[in-house]
C-alpha cells in the first residue's frame, strides 16, 4: 500500500471514529428512557389571560371575575343585591360569580378581596366620590332606554370653575346646556339645580346620574322643556374647629350653633355664589318660576332646608330620599316660620314633592316630613317606590320631575 493510500485509510476511520465511540458507549447503550414529567399541579397550571369582567349574558345575568391566586376570599357588593355575595374560586385562582337575570338598568359596584376594598381590574367603568371609587355596567334595555345614550340630539355637560368667597377656594360645578343651547343665542332657559348626596361630588349626576341623557331623551321625545341643569358640589370641607360631639348627650348651645352653621354654608354657597354665576354667565331666565331645586340624601337635606330658608327663590322643590331625623318637635319648633306661611307657600310653590323608597332608611324621617307639612297644611306630594337609598330610584325620581316642571 502507498503511503498516499495509507494516509486516505487513516483518515476515513479517524472521522468515523466519534460515532463509533457515541455506539458503543456503555452509558449510552444503557440508559433508560427518560422519566415521564408530572403534569403541572392545579396550583401551578397557567391562569387564563382573556378575562372578562363583567360579561353581560343574552338572558340579563352578569358574571363577575377576578384573578387572585393568593387571595382566599372575594366579596361583591353593589346596588343589585341585599349584602355581600361571595365569588367562588377555581384551580387557576379566578374568582367568579354569576347574578341575575337583572332588570336592564345602570349598576354600580365594588369588590372586597381578603378584607380590603377594592375595585375591579377588568372594568375602566368608575364612578368617582370624594373618598372612593366603584365599578358602573349598563345593561341596556326596555326599562333602561330613558336613560340610554339614543340616537337623539344630545346637550353638553360642561365643567364650569368659580371663585367661592364664601368657602375661599376655587370650586367645580357640571352644567348641562340642552341641544342647540349655543346655536340660539336669543334664547333663554330655566334652570334646575340639581345636588347629590354623602360621599358624592359634581360629577355624580353627570355620570352615575344619567342626567344629561335623562334630559336628552325627554327633550327629544317632547315630554320636556329644553333647560339648564346646574350640578353643584355639595361636598363642603369639614371645618378643623368643629366641635366634637358625644352620640349619647344632647348638643350643647355651642355644638348646635357649630352644626347650623355648617349647614347653613351650602345654603350661602348655593344663594350667593352658584346661583349668580349661572345667572350672570348663561342664558337663563333669572327668576323663582324658572328656578327649580332638587336633591338626593345629603342633597336632600340640602334642598329641604333652602326650601325653609329661602322659599321664595323657587317654585318647584324636590326631597328624594331625606326626611327630618328623630327630633320632630325640634325641627318644628326650628322652623316656625315656614310652617306657619301655608297660605303664601301654597301660592308660590307649584310643586313641593317627597320621593323615597319602601326598603330606604331615610323612610321613617321623610314620612315624618310628609306627617308635618300636612299637621301645617302645605300643599305638598309624597310618593314611595320600591327599592333603597340608591342611584336606581334617583334617575327615576329625575325622569319623573323634569317632564313636570316650568309648565
Amino acid at each position: 500500500m502507498t503511503n498516499r493510500t495509507s494516509n486516505r485509510a487513516l483518515a476515513t476511520i479517524m472521522s468515523l471514529l466519534p460515532l463509533l465511540l457515541i455506539i458503543l458507549s456503555p452509558t449510552r447503550a444503557q440508559s433508560p428512557d427518560p422519566k415521564p414529567q408530572p403534569a403541572p399541579s392545579p396550583t401551578t397550571r397557567p391562569a387564563p389571560r382573556n378575562i372578562i369582567s363583567p360579561e353581560i349574558l343574552p338572558d340579563h345575568r352578569v358574571t363577575f371575575r377576578i384573578l387572585a391566586p393568593k387571595a382566599t376570599d372575594v366579596v361583591i357588593g353593589g346596588d343589585f343585591t341585599d349584602g355581600g355575595k361571595k365569588l367562588v374560586k377555581d384551580e387557576t385562582g379566578l374568582f367568579s360569580l354569576t347574578l341575575g337575570p337583572l332588570t336592564p338598568d345602570l349598576y354600580s359596584y365594588t369588590l372586597t378581596v381578603d378584607g380590603v376594598r377594592t375595585i375591579d381590574p377588568r372594568n375602566s367603568n368608575i364612578k368617582q366620590g370624594i373618598s372612593s371609587l366603584d365599578n358602573t355596567f349598563f345593561i341596556p334595555g326596555d326599562e333602561s332606554k330613558f336613560e340610554d345614550n339614543n340616537p337623539v340630539p344630545h346637550g353638553d355637560i360642561r365643567q364650569v370653575w368659580y371663585q367661592s368667597k364664601t368657602l375661599d377656594s376655587q370650586r367645580r360645578m357640571h352644567i348641562y346646556t340642552p341641544p342647540n343651547y349655543d346655536a340660539s343665542p336669543g334664547q333663554r332657559y330655566p334652570v334646575l339645580y340639581l345636588l347629590h348626596g354623602g360621599g358624592d361630588e359634581d360629577s355624580g349626576w353627570p355620570t352615575i346620574g344619567r342626567a344629561g341623557f335623562i334630559l336628552d331623551n325627554l327633550i327629544a321625545s317632547g315630554k320636556a322643556k329644553p333647560m339648564l341643569i346646574v350640578m353643584p358640589n355639595g361636598s363642603l370641607p369639614r371645618p378643623a374647629n368643629l366641635p366634637a360631639a358625644n352620640p349619647a348627650t344632647p348638643l350643647t348651645p355651642e355644638q348646635s350653633a357649630a352644626r347650623a352653621a355648617l349647614q347653613d354654608r351650602f345654603t350661602n354657597e348655593l344663594m350667593n355664589e352658584v346661583i349668580p354665576h349661572v345667572e350672570k354667565n348663561f342664558r337663563v331666565t333669572a327668576d323663582p318660576q324658572n328656578r327649580a331645586l332638587a336633591g338626593l340624601s345629603m342633597g336632600g337635606g340640602q334642598t329641604l332646608r333652602v326650601a325653609t330658608q329661602h322659599p321664595d327663590a323657587f317654585t318647584y322643590f324636590a326631597v328624594w330620599s331625606m326626611g327630618i331625623g328623630n327630633n320632630v318637635p325640634d325641627w318644628e319648633s326650628r322652623n316656625d316660620k315656614f310652617l306657619s306661611s301655608a297660605d303664601q307657600l301654597n301660592k308660590s310653590i307649584k310643586i313641593f314633592s317627597i320621593n323615597v323608597g319602601d326598603k330606604d332608611f331615610t323612610l321613617a324621617g321623610a314620612k315624618s316630613l310628609d306627617a308635618l307639612l300636612t299637621k301645617h297644611n302645605i300643599t305638598h306630594e309624597f310618593h314611595t317606590s320600591g327599592g333603597g337609598h340608591t342611584w336606581i330610584n334617583w334617575r327615576h325620581y329625575l325622569n319623573d320631575l323634569a317632564p313636570r316642571l316650568f309648565q
